[in-house]
């Protein structure tokens, strides 16, 4: 599998990262705990060797399924874990921002224990918090470097201008953003100041929530709360869906490859893009992974890919 150097752990890992917001349950109509740790075991036998989590994936359950893996294997060093600071929640289970040094303390601690270990290896700012300065929340995450508990600082859905406030108050190793072929913002603004400042990325979505998996059909829009947005529903859904059919026709016709694995080469193919997020619940979701290696897009194929999308999705 295709490896890529992290200079603020000093050592390599996948390029393809193994992402557990849907395995936890939350804004995917609940989850199950032994597909969940099959999926885990899965992508580390596949050579995947760095996940990412939160505490708010499940409220709990998906660190505490990742911990529960890594120490029945017995590899915890082997693994780069990347979890998140920065929200809270309530007995509803509805999440707020708070990334004040007091509550950072308190997340830090309960990390550590469910995950069953004792240094994280990436710790991120989940989203920003506007009520506490960014500079603050970076000195505090910078303190937990000094400790030990914490090996790098990484943000998640940052505006330039709030990264550049974050360094003011510390080190910023990494940034994680949604990132794919149907929502490229990131592109405008957020990829360029990170390669610009040599920050390590990770794009967050890559298959657009399902989209570009090619498994979607017209006549089945999705329910769950993780997919409300337009390219899911009507108009939107069909010409996404539309878009998806030529891209796979498209990847089976030059690389003999299907739309899941162009969608991610495309990613790993854009300048200054570090790792991509492979959502998975269940082991059967990690079949496409290996086809992502063996081949490389050219600037005919970003070109042919950029026509497809465009002339599809233009309203």
């Amino acid at each position: 599998m295709e490896r890529v150097w992290l200079p603020a752990l000093g050592r390599d890992v996948s390029r393809v990262a193994l992402g557990t917001w849907s395995m936890g349950g939350w804004m995917w109509g609940g989850a199950n705990e032994s597909d969940a740790r099959a999926t885990i075991e899965g992508a580390l036998d596949l050579g995947v060797d760095i996940i990412d989590t939160a505490p708010v994936y499940g409220f709990g359950l998906s660190e505490e399924l990742l911990g529960g893996v890594l120490d029945k294997r017995g590899n915890r060093s082997d693994v780069v874990i990347a979890t998140k600071l920065g929200l809270s929640w309530d007995s509803r289970h509805d999440p707020w921002r708070d990334a004040s040094p007091g509550r950072i303390r308190e997340e830090v601690v309960s990390s550590l224990a469910r995950l069953r270990t004792d240094y994280i290896d990436l710790y991120q700012v989940h989203w920003p918090d506007p009520a506490v300065p960014f500079d603050q929340t970076a000195a505090e995450l910078g303190m937990l470097v000094d400790e030990g508990l914490v090996r790098a600082v990484g943000v998640c859905n940052y505006a330039p201008d709030q990264m550049e406030e974050f360094c003011a108050g510390g080190r910023l190793d990494t940034a994680q953003f949604r990132y794919n072929l149907f929502e490229r913002a990131a592109e405008a603004d957020v990829l360029p100041f990170c390669r610009d400042r040599g920050l390590a990325t990770l794009a967050y979505s890559p298959l657009a929530r399902g989209l570009l998996t090619g498994a979607m059909r017209r006549g089945h829009e999705s329910s769950d709360k993780a997919r409300r947005a337009d390219m899911f529903h009507g108009e939107s859904y069909r010409r996404h869906l539309s878009a998806v059919k030529r891209l796979d026709a498209f990847a089976q016709e030059a690389y003999g490859r299907r739309v899941i694995h162009l969608a991610v080469r495309w990613l790993l193919d854009q300048p200054g893009l570090t790792i991509a997020l492979w959502g998975a619940r269940k082991p059967e979701q990690l079949e496409a992974m290996q086809a992502v290696d063996g081949f490389t897009l050219d600037a005919a194929a970003m070109a042919e890919i950029d026509r497809i999308c465009a002339e599809e999705l233009a309203e």
